[in-house]
């Protein structure tokens, strides 16, 4: 994997790949647009995540403006070893098969939990659930995160209804925590710490 810390123009194809067995992540493109935005409207992902269904302008510009940018500065820190303090990192998945963009895994700050509160997020495609995917792009992301940058500790969160995101957190390694409230619905709080081996984390 290789973190490209230079300024890139948003057009230009993105540097950074991490290879998941049957997946890729990789950075977001403005390429990406069309099915990013599909994805974020399939009822079985806006249900979980309903604030990401916005409209496909709203999305252009949050691409374009701030997650393709925040990426870069993300990247920039971790060259010059550097606190990546609250900044986002925003990954494709990418179906190796195909070249499909099929979801996305992210890591920021989540407010309502408690310090060390970086998290990392996910959503898969309708069309590829019960394939392992989600589980392979979110140990990526973890084994990056602890490897290339100044993270100890990640947590994650899942409706207690969400059934496959339970699996997905179980199988990556994460602990049970507790049951916490956020905006009057209940989640499942899981954490996971750096003391683990990362090379026990992608198998």
């Amino acid at each position: 994997m290789d973190a490209n810390a230079g300024t890139r123009s948003i057009s230009e194809e993105p540097a950074l790949t991490i290879d998941c067995k049957d997946v890729l992540l990789r950075e977001f493109a403005i390429g990406d647009l069309d099915a990013f935005h599909a994805l974020t409207w399939q009822p079985e992902i806006h249900e979980f995540l309903p604030g990401w269904n916005v409209s496909k302008e709203q999305r252009k510009d949050w691409l374009i403006q701030y997650e393709i940018p925040e990426n870069e500065r993300f990247f920039h820190a971790v060259s010059q070893g550097e606190d990546i303090g609250e900044l986002r990192l925003r990954l494709a998945i990418i179906w190796k098969e195909t070249g499909e963009f099929i979801g996305w895994c992210c890591s920021g700050i989540k407010e309502e939990l408690p310090p060390p509160n970086r998290e990392i997020v996910y959503a898969i495609s309708k069309d590829h659930r019960g394939k392992g995917y989600a589980a392979q792009a979110s140990q990526g992301m973890i084994r990056y995160l602890f490897e290339n940058a100044n993270v100890e500790a990640l947590n994650a969160i899942a409706l207690l209804n969400n059934v496959p995101s339970n699996k997905v957190l179980h199988k990556c390694g994460f602990n049970f925590q507790a049951i916490i409230e956020i905006e009057n619905e209940k989640y499942n709080h899981y954490s996971y710490t750096s003391t683990r081996s990362t090379s026990s984390i992608l198998r």
